[in-house]
């Protein structure tokens, strides 16, 4: 959970600064690429989250 509240903080930061700097594109390319790893961990975390289930109730 933190790892996903750092992430949508440095990606904040930096989209703030892309954007006062007049680089919105780079700054909608942050935000995906932000939006995508994010994606990424919780699919990860779901995953695990079903393994740990498997494994409590024997379920294969």
């Amino acid at each position: 959970m933190f790892k996903i509240a750092g992430i949508g903080f440095i990606v904040a930061v930096l989209s703030i600064i892309l954007k006062k700097s007049d680089r919105d594109d780079m700054a909608t390319m942050v935000a995906l690429a932000g939006i995508i790893v994010v994606l990424m961990l919780v699919v990860n975390m779901v995953n695990d989250f079903f393994g740990t289930v498997k494994t409590m109730f024997g379920l294969y």
